[in-house]
C-alpha cells in the first residue's frame, strides 16, 4: 500500500502506547481514523487530540476479547466511513506468573485480550476486505515474546507465539489467494507503554480470590517482572518509533516487523538451538 490518505485505519488498545502512536502516525498520513480500546478515558482523550488537529475519527469502546464486541467495531466503522483498508488488531496485557501458578482466570483474561482479540479481528475484518477488492493491511502485534518464551510470563508468552502463528497462516492464505490484502506481524522488545500496569483494565469476572492471587506471587515471578519494567523504563524505544517502522511495513508490504535489531543474536540462537535438537537457550 503506497497510499494512505482518505483511507480508513482501524486501530484496537488506541488509547495508548504502541496504539496511539500508530493512531497518530496514520493520522499524520491523512487517514480517517477509527480508535478502540477498553479504557474510555484514554480512548476521548486520543479521540479529542486527533480531531483538534483535523483528522476525521470515530472512538468505539471495545472489548476484544469479546466477540460482539468487535463485530459492533466493524459496524460502526462501515456505517461511518463505508469502508476499511488497515485494521491493527494491537490491544494487549501482560501477568508475570509461573507456569503452575496461573489461574483459569488469569488464562482467560491473558489469552481472551491478546489471542482472541487477534481472532475476532480477523475474523471480523478480513471477509469485509476480501470483499471490498481494494489494497487492505492487516497488522497485529505480537511481541518478541512471541519469538522468545523467557519464562515467568507463559500466559503472555502463548497468547504472542500464537499470533505469530495465526499471522503466519494468514499470510499464506491471502498468498494462496492472490489477495490484495496484506499482513504484518510486530514482534517488539521492550517499549515504553504501560502494559506492566495492564490489571487496571482486568474485569471484575475473571478476578481472582485474594488468597489464590497473593499465593501465586513467587518472589522469582515478581523479580523476574521488575527487572522486566527496568528494561522498558531504560531501554524501553519510543511508540512512534515502533509506529514508524509498521507503516513502512506496511508500505513495503513486509511481513516480520522486528523493530529492537539488538534482539536478532537471542532470536538467532534459538533458531540455532532447535535446529540442533538442543535444549532453549538461557535468557537474560
Amino acid at each position: 500500500m503506497q497510499s494512505f490518505t482518505g483511507n480508513v485505519a482501524v486501530v484496537t488498545g488506541a488509547g495508548s502506547g504502541i496504539g496511539r502512536a500508530l493512531a497518530e502516525r496514520f493520522a499524520a498520513e491523512g487517514m480517517k481514523l477509527v480508535l478502540a480500546d477498553v479504557e474510555a478515558e484514554p480512548l476521548a482523550r486520543v479521540e479529542r487530540d486527533l480531531h483538534a488537529n483535523g483528522t476525521e475519527v470515530l472512538a468505539v469502546r471495545t472489548d476484544v476479547s469479546q466477540a460482539a464486541e468487535v463485530e459492533a467495531l466493524a459496524e460502526r466503522t462501515l456505517a461511518a466511513f463505508g469502508a476499511v483498508h488497515v485494521v491493527c488488531n494491537n490491544a494487549g496485557v501482560a501477568l508475570g506468573k509461573t507456569s503452575w501458578d496461573l489461574t483459569v482466570a488469569d488464562w482467560e483474561w491473558v489469552l481472551g485480550v491478546n489471542l482472541w482479540g487477534v481472532i475476532h479481528g480477523i475474523r471480523t475484518f478480513v471477509p469485509i476486505m476480501l470483499q471490498q477488492g481494494t489494497e487492505g493491511h492487516i497488522v497485529n502485534t505480537a511481541s518478541v515474546a512471541g519469538l522468545l518464551a523467557s519464562g515467568f510470563k507463559p500466559s503472555y508468552d502463548v497468547s504472542k507465539f500464537g499470533v505469530v502463528a495465526l499471522s503466519e497462516s494468514l499470510y499464506s492464505e491471502l498468498a494462496a489467494l492472490g489477495s490484495r490484502v496484506k499482513v504484518s506481524v510486530l514482534c517488539p522488545g521492550p517499549v515504553k507503554t504501560s502494559i506492566m500496569e495492564s490489571a487496571r483494565n482486568r474485569p471484575g469476572r475473571l478476578e481472582n480470590e485474594a488468597s489464590v492471587e497473593a499465593a501465586g506471587h513467587r518472589p522469582e515471578a515478581v523479580d523476574y517482572i521488575e527487572r522486566l519494567g527496568d528494561a522498558v523504563r531504560l531501554r524501553g524505544g519510543a511508540p512512534s518509533e515502533v509506529a514508524e517502522q509498521v507503516l513502512q511495513a506496511i508500505r513495503e508490504e513486509r511481513f516480520y516487523v522486528l523493530p529492537h535489531e539488538y534482539l536478532d543474536d537471542q532470536i538467532r540462537a534459538r533458531t540455532e538451538a532447535i535446529l540442533a535438537r538442543g535444549n532453549p537457550p538461557a535468557r537474560p
